[in-house]
């Protein structure tokens, strides 16, 4: 599994999420997300590990120097889990209704960063400086 399988299908799965309204389902992916940026012990690196194969991210970036020894996609599975998570606890716990959107954006724009193998966001995270 590549990296952009991987973002497709955590789209899929956090719109699935917000659309049958399911708190449990966003929770796990929340610490799923959180779990693989914190460790680097990612799904895609799991799968290419058992089937012996080593894959490409498969995603535009910057052919740039680092500036900071932190993985990329790490940084952006934390930045993931923490708006998902921020924005659906504000509206769901406290309710701030005017929020409902970042949760779908976020579902919609990792599903299209699956997809076409562009994130603004990973692009935005390597021109900060992230490996």
């Amino acid at each position: 599994m590549s990296d952009r399988v991987y973002l497709f299908i955590t789209g899929l799965c956090i719109l699935t999420a917000l659309y049958i309204e399911s708190n449990a389902m966003i929770y796990v992916l929340v610490v799923v997300l959180l779990l693989e940026g914190i460790t680097g012990f990612t799904l895609p690196i799991l799968s290419q590990k058992i089937s012996k194969v080593e894959l490409e991210p498969g995603l535009l970036k910057y052919n740039k120097a680092p500036r900071l020894n932190f993985e990329a996609f790490r940084m952006l599975r934390i930045s993931l889990a923490v708006v998902v998570l921020a924005s659906y606890i504000a509206v769901h716990e406290y309710n701030i209704d005017m929020l409902w959107f970042f949760p779908w954006f976020i579902g919609f724009a990792v599903l299209g960063a699956g997809v076409s193998g562009v994130c603004p966001v990973y692009l935005a995270i390597r021109w900060l400086g992230f490996k």
